[in-house]
């Protein structure tokens, strides 16, 4: 990238909220077209005070919202645009058990005992989405099953003794090794040749699981505001020791603050900016296939991960369309044609759906961290925050709430348990840290098609 056009992407990373999206509006995604209702919160537009703000309307801000509340706190969200705009409404679905990085190399940074630790907090996360489903009544088609698929032969092994690593040590039994016979009968594609079948995790509608939260935080007495950007904060407060954050239209002045942003943080806080990085993945939705076409696609209807670093990740949505995500960008602009953008990866997967019809394509932005772990600190006092879930967060998110409400209310063992993994800033500042990561995605996307 020429040097002007790093500039320009440096500008446009300032404003994530409007570079690639209708302010307001949903994304044209096929969750968004299927969405169970249309939110209608209103914009502040005043000044108050609560016991705490929270900035960010996807999974994280949503849940700790619901369970602040439902501890009696006086709770204010803001959401620049509509709860579950982000990452949260537009994701691949996937409820994934563990964290984003193995067991193995979690025992290697950490020790055993802390690894242990994040392997019980991930298992707790699953639990907590499908008990916040089955207790809110959230109607978003949660399905059973992940298979992580191998797309080189010299990862077959690997993943029979991460298996047998899990069911020993960990005590999972949910999750079985597939040999390359019949990973042909799941998947319906000819480039995979070996892999892990995982029935103790699952998919879902994420928006609709969203805009439940969302529904379940208000009726437990959350305050909610829409079309409500953010655009600052001071942690010094407004002279009676709370803290001070305004709005385009208004301001709220709270005890303690939350920021629930991921990869729309912006400049809001420059200490959580530098130890997250956003980058975009996208999604297509294909035309439906009848029930014996998409058998043929994916046998039991599980969602699919595969081994490339520029992950391949797909499922059947209830009405039977291929949900497919591939590809991934590192500036800040979307693809023009998303949908030809993502056909490239889809076809290489599947190449008897070169005839198929994609009926929707759409981006949205994610955070990662240099460590892959996510983020959560205290930037300032009274102040929280809990970010860069890279790419694992329907889970991991929606616990990170529940954590963030117990920290607000003084319990703060597991808060301090993500807190202590001590996740590094990216390095090169400012200026350099986008270039830096751009050089390092491209490489290992490179070694992706290479075969390295």
């Amino acid at each position: 990238m020429r040097e002007k056009e790093w500039g320009s992407a440096m500008l446009m990373a300032h404003d994530l909220l409007t570079a690639n999206d209708t302010p307001g509006r949903h994304a044209p995604s096929y969750y968004a077209a299927t969405a169970n209702w249309q939110t209608a919160y209103p914009a502040l537009e005043e000044a108050r005070s609560c016991e705490t703000c929270i900035v960010g309307g996807g999974y994280t801000g949503l849940s700790a919202a619901l369970h602040l509340a439902e501890r009696g706190m006086e709770v204010v969200l803001l959401e620049a645009n509509r709860i579950g705009w982000g990452a949260s409404g537009r994701n691949g679905g996937q409820v994934g058990s563990g964290q984003r990085v193995d067991q193995t190399v979690l025992e290697e940074r950490h020790g055993k005992a802390h690894a242990r630790l994040l392997w019980d907090l991930a298992e707790e996360s699953k639990a907590l989405v499908k008990d916040l489903i089955s207790r809110h009544q959230i109607a978003c088609d949660y399905t059973p099953g992940i298979l992580h698929a191998d797309h080189r032969k010299s990862f077959v092994e690997e993943s029979r003794d991460y298996v047998e690593h899990l069911r020993l040590v960990y005590g999972y039994d949910h999750i079985r090794f597939i040999d390359g016979d019949e990973i042909g009968e799941q998947v319906g594609s000819p480039r995979y040749y070996g892999g892990s079948l995982d029935m103790g995790a699952g998919h879902l509608h994420p928006l609709n699981f969203a805009l439940g939260l969302g529904r379940a935080a208000e009726a437990a007495g959350a305050k909610i505001f829409e079309d409500t950007k953010v655009t600052g904060i001071s942690a010094r407060g407004n002279g009676n020791g709370k803290i001070s954050v305004a709005t385009e239209r208004g301001e709220i002045h709270a005890e303690h603050l939350i920021l629930a942003c991921n990869g729309y943080l912006g400049e809001l806080d420059r200490t959580t900016a530098a130890h997250v990085m956003p980058i975009n993945n996208f999604v297509v939705a294909t035309e439906p296939f009848s029930e014996d076409e998409a058998q043929k696609i994916i046998r039991n209807n599980v969602a699919v991960a595969d081994s490339k670093f520029v992950i391949n990740y797909f499922r059947l949505s209830a009405d039977r369309r291929l949900l497919f995500g591939g590809g991934e960008n590192y500036g800040y602009r979307f693809p023009e044609d998303i949908k030809s953008f993502v056909r490239g990866p889809m076809l290489e997967i599947f190449p008897h759906l070169k005839d198929a019809a994609i009926d929707y394509g759409w981006g949205g932005t994610l955070a990662v961290t240099p460590k892959r772990m996510p983020y959560f600190a205290r930037p300032a006092p009274n102040m929280l925050t809990a970010t860069g879930y890279s790419g694992h967060g329907v889970a991991m998110a929606t616990l990170g709430g529940q954590i963030l409400a117990e920290a607000v209310a003084g319990t703060a063992g597991r808060f301090d348990a993500f807190a202590k993994l001590d996740i590094p800033a990216f390095p090169g500042g400012d200026r350099l840290r986008f270039p830096l990561l751009v050089l390092a995605m491209t490489w290992f996307s490179l070694r992706d098609r290479l075969g390295i």
